[in-house]
Formats: C-alpha cells, structure tokens, sequence
C-alpha cells in the first residue's frame, strides 16, 4: 500500500469479494492491476486466525464499511507510514502503530506479554484483531505513564494502551526536580506527552498525565452522565465518530462543539453563547502568548511552536518567527523549570481535540494553573486583569 493511494470503494470492493473467496490469490491480484502498472496489495485484515475475510461473512459489512472509513484503518496516515523507509516500526512504537505490535505487548499472540523483541514490519494498522481478540477479556488493568494502576474491562483495554500519552506529570517533576524556576538550564529538553490523549484527559487528576501545581486541586475521572461509561458510549467503535445522539440525550446543542457545561465564562469574554470548547480554546491561546512573553522576558530567548517535532523553536529577535539556520527552525533550548511545566501543559491539553468532552474541567484547570504560575514571574502580565476563571 506504501506509495500508492487506494479509494474506499475499491477496497470495498476487493474486501466484499473476499467473503466468499478469502484473501484473492497473486495471480488474480496481478489480473485487475492497472495496465502498466504494478498490482497493489491493500492490507486489509490479518491472513491468519479468527478474522481472515472468508470467515467474517456478510453480516459484518457495516462494520467493516465503518472501520475503513476511520482513522484506525488509514494506512496512508503519518501514524502508520512514519517508519515506511526503515521498512519496520521500533518495538516501543509498534504497540500503538501496529495491530501486531499491540497483540505482542499484551501478549495475544502467544508471546511473553511486554515490548515486542524486534521491530515490527511497517504498513500495519488498527485491525479487527486489536480489539475483537478474545484475549483482551483477560486484561484488566494497565499502569499509565504517571504509574497509576488503572482497571480496564473489554476493549476498553485497547482503547487505554493507546491513548494514554507518553509521559505524565512526574515526568516532568522529575526533569525540574531542586531546579531553580527560571533559570535557563541546558539539560532540560521539551517533555512531549505524545498524541490524540484522549484517555489520559478522561482520567484528569487521577491519572495524572498533566503536571500538578503544588497547593492546587485537580478534578479526576470526567464521569459524565450515564449512560456514558466508556469510550464507546460516546464514540462509534469502528468508524470512531461521536455518536450525537448520545449527546441529545441531555444537551441541547447543535453539536457537541456547542455544549457549554456552565453558565460563566471561563475565558474572561463573558460569551455563553458558544460551548466550552471556545473557551478553552481562548485559554490554551492565552497560555501560549503568556509563555512566549515569559520566555522572552525572564529565559532571555523567547519560543515559538510550529506543528512539528520538537514543536518549540527559538525567536531570538521576538519576531514571532522561528530562527533558521540552513533553512531549518532552531530548537529552543533556553527552557527553565517553569517554562517546561507550562508548556507540557499546554501541548497535553491542545493534543486532545475533544478534550472539551472527554474532561473540560481539568483542562481548564491545567491551562489556569499553567498561566497563572508564568504570569506571576514575568513584570508585564497582569493577572487579575485576564478575568479568567479556574
């Protein structure tokens, strides 16, 4: 599939005729390839065990249809085609990048459960046998990266191993341990929590993913309403869109986007007409500008973020534009204590796009918290002015 692009409807249509016939053989692949062009080999699902196609029958096309429609089945994605020129994904990343990656970390596929022991071959993706192995009913808890034991039930499990972030609060309280606050320290480099962190959201203050300021409280698991217990009540399983109607039960929005949980505003605007996500969209804003003027005022060197890694660049000259040399941004590396405590945090609370449902209060609380602590360093932002609320 590397290198080629392949429309739904075509996969479609190769999946449906598997049905019957199972996985086409080379010759029949080669047969329908293009003139002039070589034959494509879409993974579709694993060739062995429980879920080959011939064995799924017709029955299941819904689901399928859905699946191949959402991120967990794009094998065009950066999350999966990031490791296509070194042919393998590395043992720690295949867990979550690699259907196969995820069965050997947990020990589905017969192995010792833990990292796999090589490299897992590259152009794998979120498959039916991630979920649907009858093994993952044996899972029932996973340590997160704050070292928290947390219980899991079903494919809750498959859902948690993955989008529970990298890192957590103690890694970052590990890294500015007996540091002072804001003096520039070279050894320290930018704590990346990692991506689409959704379950590490969920569980807010209790499973600690954010960095936690003394003296302040944090609000734990988003419990929300029932009949909303787990991923799955809010999120189709296979297509993975939110199910809205779930939503409507309680909330009268449009959108989820529109939901406001309550009648303030948290973002100093005084507009309740829009949902909660806008303010705290306005907050993690506010967080950024508030941390490029502390970086530029106390640090020396002021940062800006571009949307790759490693995300925080230089701006020596406060222009608002990343320094280059050889036409490349120039890592920041004027990070003190509490620079990287604010900055963690706001990648951990902008890495979730729907942290607005999965835990609106912690993320409000670590965004406050966050501005709050770097304003109170700097000689230029007025707290109390910003009229925010926690």
């Amino acid at each position: 599939m590397r290198g080629k692009f392949i429309t739904v409807s075509s996969v479609l249509a190769l999946l449906f005729a598997c049905f019957l016939t199972g996985t086409p053989s080379a010759e029949a692949q080669d047969s329908s390839a293009p003139s002039g062009e070589e034959a494509i080999t879409p993974f579709l699902l694993p060739d062995a065990g429980p879920f080959e196609p011939k064995s799924l029958g017709e029955q299941n096309t819904a689901a399928i249809t859905a699946w191949l429609k959402g991120g967990h089945a794009d094998a065009t994605a950066e999350a999966f085609t990031h490791w296509d020129d070194e042919g393998a994904v590395p043992p720690n990343c295949s867990v979550c990048h690699a259907g196969a990656g995820f069965r050997s970390f947990h020990g589905l596929d017969g192995s010792e459960p833990g990292l796999p022991e090589a490299p897992i071959p590259a152009g794998g993706v979120v498959d039916c046998e991630t979920c649907h192995n009858d093994g993952l009913a044996s899972i029932s808890e996973l340590t997160l990266p704050s070292g928290v034991v947390h219980p899991v039930v079903g494919v809750e499990a498959a859902c948690m191993t993955c989008h529970q972030g990298r890192a957590a609060g103690v890694t970052v309280e590990n890294a500015t341990a007996s540091k002072p606050d804001d003096t520039v320290d070279a050894e320290l480099r930018f704590v990346n929590p990692h991506y689409a962190t959704a379950a590490a959201s969920w569980l807010g203050g209790y499973g600690g993913a954010g960095y936690h300021y003394p003296g302040k409280t944090y609000s734990g698991r988003f419990f929300h309403a029932r009949p909303v217990a787990s991923c799955v009540s809010c999120h189709n399983p296979h297509s993975l869109e939110v199910k809205v109607e779930t939503c409507a039960t309680c909330h009268d929005a449009e959108t989820p986007e529109a939901i406001r949980i309550r009648k303030q505003s948290y973002d100093g605007s005084g507009n309740l007409s829009v949902g909660i996500r806008s303010d705290i969209a306005a907050n993690a804003q506010l967080l950024m500008e508030t941390l490029v003027t502390y970086t530029g005022e106390v640090a020396g060197t002021a940062l800006v973020f571009e949307p790759h890694y490693p995300y925080f660049f230089a701006d020596a000259n406060g222009d608002g534009v990343a320094d280059q040399v050889d036409g490349s941004s120039v890592n920041y590396a004027a990070w003190t204590p509490r620079s990287l405590k604010a900055a963690y945090n706001w990648k951990l609370v902008t890495a979730d796009p729907g942290i607005y449902a999965h835990n609106p209060h912690y993320a409000l609380e670590l965004l406050y918290d966050s501005i709050e602590d770097l304003a109170g360093a700097t000689d230029s932002v007025d707290f109390d002015s910003l009229n925010i609320l926690r």
